[in-house]
């Protein structure tokens, strides 16, 4: 029996709209997408992942919960009705290198579809996630991407990796060497948040399924910006605790006790201050000349991303669009 593997994969990039985008596409009676979010199958080797690059706090955890033995990742496209074109979501796969191969010489006809979100921006969401989660022990911003490099040598997983995460310029150009680029979409998040009907008519035209049919569904996946109080910092602590004791028991148990520590974190949101511009400087210098080599592999301008200014978080850009239509 032949085996049922993806078609498309959405594979990047984290906190850049993946999971609102997956979310509306299975929306969608020609797509299947795996119910399983970020299976993670292509980034591991056939076994699972190594402790060696996961020591970040809640790592090991995380880890529990990647899908590696191939039985259970072709399982996941059991119940795709014979007709429909099968997807996952999996945003790490965009940044691994070893992944892109993998999966290419899996299903070397995959079409790939890639978000791409300023890198400034992309890192501070990701930043405000982890803190959200209290596994972030860094309450600067500024000061959590300078330790990237050092977390990087530890084994720190790829959702610490701040900046390298937005290097889309690398990734894509490595890309483009494993596919055609007519098998590969690019989309920015601003399309994804600003613009959905009409993005969604763009992927599904991709995909070879009907335009006008896949909707909206309201984000899952946007963190609250937390304050650093004593209060803060002394549920954190609890939360990295716990995650560490949660490698060693299913996920599902340390998904469910963690819940309630979860809201009394998030109970403390706040409005995000706005970022200050030495320190949007500072980072962006670290992506600056990925930008243009982005700009050379997708012949498109981000002139944008050098700005002094980020262009805000999903739920702001989400109200901004949500105002525009009402008036």
């Amino acid at each position: 029996m032949t085996e049922r593997l993806p078609q498309f994969v959405l594979a990047g990039a984290p906190k850049a709209g993946t999971t609102a985008l997956h979310a509306a596409l299975a929306t969608h009676p020609q797509l299947y997408l795996s119910p399983v979010k970020e299976p993670k199958f292509y980034l591991c080797d056939g076994r699972p992942p190594p402790a060696r690059t996961q020591r970040g706090p809640g790592d090991a955890h995380s880890a529990q919960e990647w899908v590696w033995r191939r039985d259970r990742y072709l399982a996941l496209f059991d119940r795709a009705p014979a007709d429909a074109v099968r997807g996952e979501s999996t945003p790490f796969y965009l940044y691994d290198r070893a992944a892109q191969r993998r999966l290419v010489a899996d299903v070397p006809d995959v079409k790939v579809v890639a978000v791409v979100r300023d890198p400034v921006d992309r890192a501070i969401s990701n930043w405000v996630h982890l803190r959200a989660d209290g596994l972030e022990p860094e309450p600067d911003f500024g000061r959590a991407v300078e330790l990237e490099d050092q977390r990087v040598a530890d084994g720190w997983a790829p959702f610490w990796h701040y900046t390298r995460m937005g290097r889309y310029g690398e990734q894509l150009q490595h890309l483009l060497t494993l596919v055609p680029r007519e098998q590969l979409l690019v989309l920015r998040f601003r399309e994804v948040v600003s613009e959905q009907a009409r993005t969604l008519d763009r992927v599904s035209e991709f995909l070879g399924v009907r335009t006008g049919v896949a909707r909206a569904v309201p984000p899952e996946n946007v963190k609250p910006y937390v304050a650093d109080t004593p209060r803060y910092r002394a549920l954190a602590r609890l939360a990295r605790a716990g995650a560490a004791a949660g490698a060693h028991v299913p996920p599902q148990v340390w998904r469910q006790a963690s819940r309630p520590l979860l809201a009394a974190l998030h109970a403390g949101a706040v409005r995000r201050p706005p970022l200050p511009v030495e320190v949007r400087r500072a980072v962006q210098a670290r992506v600056l000349d990925d930008v243009a080599l982005l700009e050379e592999v997708t012949g498109e301008s981000f002139a944008d991303w050098r700005a002094d200014t980020g262009r805000g978080d999903y739920a702001s850009r989400a109200a901004a669009r949500q105002a525009d239509s009402g008036s």
